[in-house]
C-alpha cells in the first residue's frame, strides 16, 4: 500500500505483514545496511523481541537486498515502511512515528539498523515507559553501560562537547546524546507543545530535538544503561561524513541550543 504525501510525512509504501499485535513498536530506520541488520534482526529473534514489542523497518530506500520482504518476515518483522519522498533519517523516522501513532501504539523505541546497539535491552525500554517515562535514552557511559571499541575521537565528541550542550539544552544532564537507542511515550510525541512531524526534521534535527524538548516541557525523562559496540576491524558502520557529516551535526547542535526547533 502506499500512502500519500501528507503535511510533515512524507509518502511512503507500508507492507503490513502482521496487525498491530503488541503496545509498543520498535522503529528501526536503515539504508543500504546489508548484513548488518540481518544479524540485528536475527539477535532480535534470538531474543524474543517481538514478544515485548512490535518491529519495524523504516527503509530509506535500500538497494542492496536487505529488505527482501520474505526473509524480514521470517526474522519475526512486523511491517516494512519504504519512504519515497525527500529526506534523510530524520524523513524515516517521521514516517514512522506517523504511522505509529495512527496505528494506536503507546510507546516507541528506535535503534540504529548497523548491529552496533543491543537490540536484546529493548525490554528495558519498555519497563520505563510503563513506568511512566516520556523519555529514555539508552546510554553506555552510566552504570551499567558498555561501551566497546568505540573511537577515541567519538568518545571526547560525545563526553566533551555533544553531551553538555544538549543537557544545557534540555535542562537535564544526559551522558550519550549522539545514540539513537532510545524511546518515546506516545503523550510526549502527540503533545502539541512538540509536534515532530514537521518538514524541518529532514536528517539528524529530530533526534537532537526530541532529546531535549520532553524535559524541557517538565516531562519525565531517564537514562538507562545500553551497549554500543564498534566492529575491531573494517569500515565503521556508519552514516555521517568525517567533515561534512560533523560539520552538519554542529550547525544542527548549536540551533537546538537556542530552540530553532520548537515550534
Amino acid at each position: 500500500m502506499t500512502v500519500k504525501e501528507k503535511p510533515g510525512v512524507p509518502a511512503y509504501e507500508c507492507f503490513e505483514f502482521h496487525p498491530r499485535t503488541k503496545a509498543y513498536v520498535v522503529l528501526i530506520p536503515i539504508i543500504n545496511e546489508g548484513s548488518r541488520i540481518i544479524h540485528e534482526l536475527r539477535r532480535a529473534s534470538a531474543a524474543n523481541i517481538s514478544e515485548y514489542a512490535d518491529i519495524t523497518i523504516c527503509d530509506g530506500g535500500s538497494e542492496d537486498g536487505s529488505t527482501e520482504r520474505q526473509r524480514l518476515q521470517s526474522l519475526k518483522v512486523n511491517t516494512l515502511l519504504i519512504k519515497c519522498g525527500p529526506g534523510k533519517q530524520g524523513a524515516q523516522l517521521r514516517m514512522g512515528i506517523s504511522w505509529a501513532l495512527e496505528r494506536g501504539y503507546q510507546g516507541i523505541i528506535t535503534i540504529d539498523g548497523n548491529d552496533k546497539d543491543s537490540i536484546e535491552d529493548v525490554p528495558r525500554f519498555i519497563e520505563k515507559l510503563k513506568q511512566g517515562y516520556d523519555f529514555v535514552q539508552g546510554s553506555r557511559f552510566v552504570k551499567g553501560g558498555k561501551a566497546v571499541n568505540t573511537p577515541l575521537i567519538r568518545t571526547l565528541a560525545v563526553r566533551l562537547l555533544h553531551a553538555p550542550v544538549i543537557s544545557i539544552t534540555a535542562h537535564y544532564h544526559f551522558t550519550d546524546t549522539t545514540n539513537a537507542y532510545r524511546a518515546f511515550s506516545s503523550r510526549y510525541l502527540q503533545d502539541q507543545r512538540v509536534q515532530p512531524l514537521r518538514d524541518i526534521f529532514m536528517t539528524y534535527e529530530l533526534l537532537a530535538y526530541l532529546s531535549v524538548r520532553a524535559s524541557q516541557l517538565g516531562m519525565n525523562v531517564c537514562e538507562i544503561p545500553v551497549t554500543r559496540a564498534y566492529p575491531t576491524t573494517g569500515k565503521l558502520p556508519t552514516k555521517i561524513s568525517f567533515f561534512k557529516g560533523n560539520t552538519e551535526l554542529l550547525r544542527i547542535l548549536f540551533k537546538n541550543l537556542i530552540n530553532a526547533y520548537s515550534p
